[in-house]
């Protein structure tokens, strides 16, 4: 089975795919169809974007492989979409010595797509990470990446306080990979205990999704049913005993009420809506606010602090507690995110100002700031975003990306504007998958 690599761009890291110009799309939604039976033997040279490997027949032809690791020899069958040629591993001839022959979690097997790189050790996918945050800034951007920083070493299990899942005859999963048809867990290694006990005990009748989020320093649960909460049935996500409480909402009820869990990061108690963006992991929300006091140094009462797409006011609120007199400005669209961003900087700091600009960036007016701090969805800033960033006259600035060519282009960008880029930082979330996190500091 072929996966589907949405938006995947070839060219994003690899500008001579079968002779392209430099910039020159050959890519777009991967749709994949077989090309017959014909077999090759390919050794891969290195990891690109989408979990895939990049190697080269022997007339120099560009291959993406699926399911290889770098440096390993393997035979594959070939697909094609456009004129871009893809394989999938039909045999590893020779291994990867970090390859992984047991997988940590029993629906690997049954394709589930919760864990797309499972097959690799995770010291070995955080190296290809960020290889391919290196090589995006370099390929994208245009500029020579800094070596790329191993940030906290983050645990691998149990760690997930966020899912989102599909739902089939009352039963919670996750999507194989590469297709619509879902498969039912009955464990999920990722998860936190709390969520993984509510996904696989609970009872979703006829349900078409569910969203299951817990408070992990908190203890407190959310489940968000889409269409609606009826008949639907959870346990107790307490395995010590203790005391608590889920609340089970549908999509269609959240026009009448609200509904929301609190979270605690950073010393900072936190109100997350069910439809509010949040990070999946406590100690990924606590690296990154670290991250981003960090790169943006000592800030004194009086500065002003921007933060782009705020959602419920993660950094805003924890900058704002370690400066009193801080001046934040939070902006973001989803009316939900700019609801709990209120409730989250209201009385932030002592002695300072805390505004919620409900707005989209690209139409938000800039104000001066001295510091910003911007987290922007997987499309990145791009040329839009950049521009208000570099109107806002900020003198240091920390982009948070979650997709390396994202991250490639926008630091291009920024650089282009005058910013010089002094470090970064990847940061493995997503562990057993492709995806990457980064943070980018910047200074002018």
């Amino acid at each position: 089975m072929f996966r589907s690599v949405p938006g995947f761009d070839p060219m994003a890291f690899e500008a001579d795919v079968d002779g392209a110009n430099e910039g020159e799309a050959v890519g777009g939604t991967t749709s994949w169809y077989e090309l017959g039976v014909e077999q090759v033997e390919l050794r891969v040279e290195r990891p690109v974007a989408g979990g895939l490997g990049l190697a080269r027949r022997d007339d120099g032809r560009v291959v993406l492989v699926d399911g290889a690791l770098p440096g390993e020899l393997v035979r594959v069958d070939l697909v094609e979409d456009q004129r871009t040629t893809f394989g999938e591993v039909v045999e590893v001839l020779e291994a990867n010595p970090g390859r992984v022959e047991v997988p940590h979690c029993p629906h690997v097997a049954d394709g589930c797509g919760g864990c797309d790189h499972a097959d690799a050790q995770p010291a070995l996918l955080r190296r290809m990470k960020a290889e391919v945050l290196a090589d995006a800034v370099k390929r994208l951007g245009k500029i020579e990446p800094p070596e790329v920083g191993a940030g906290p070493d983050l645990p691998t299990e149990n760690f997930r306080t966020t899912l989102r899942l599909g739902v089939t005859d009352g039963r919670a999963g996750l999507f194989e990979v590469g297709t619509h048809d879902l498969v039912p867990l009955s464990v999920c290694v990722v998860a936190h205990p709390r969520v993984e006990r509510i996904v696989t005990e609970g009872g979703f009748a006829d349900a078409t999704e569910a969203m299951v989020r817990v408070g992990s320093a908190t203890g407190e649960a959310l489940v968000l049913v889409t269409p609606n909460a009826k008949g639907v049935t959870v346990p107790d996500p307490d395995l010590d005993g203790a005391e608590s409480e889920v609340r089970v909402v549908g999509l269609d009820e959240l026009a009448a009420r609200r509904a929301w869990i609190h979270e605690e990061v950073a010393g900072r108690r936190f109100r997350i809506s069910a439809q509010s963006f949040f990070q999946t992991r406590l100690d990924g929300a606590e690296a990154l606010v670290s991250l981003v006091a960090d790169g943006l140094g000592p800030l004194a009462a009086g500065d002003r602090l921007v933060d782009l797409y705020a959602g419920v006011g993660l950094f805003g609120a924890a900058l704002a507690d370690r400066t009193p007199g801080l001046k934040v400005t939070a902006v973001e669209s989803a009316r939900s995110s700019v609801a709990d961003a209120k409730v989250n900087l209201a009385n932030a700091n002592e002695a300072g100002e805390a505004r919620v600009i409900a707005s989209q960036v690209a139409k938000w007016r800039p104000s001066k700031a001295d510091a910003l701090v911007a987290d922007p969805p997987r499309a990145g800033l791009g040329k839009a975003g950049v521009g208000k960033v570099e109107d806002t006259g900020a003198a240091r600035v920390v982009l948070i990306s979650c997709d390396a060519a994202a991250a490639g282009r926008d630091v291009g960008l920024l650089v282009r504007r005058g910013y010089t880029l002094e470090s970064l930082t990847l940061v493995d979330l997503f562990p057993h998958t492709h995806h990457t996190e980064s943070v980018a500091v910047f200074s002018r």
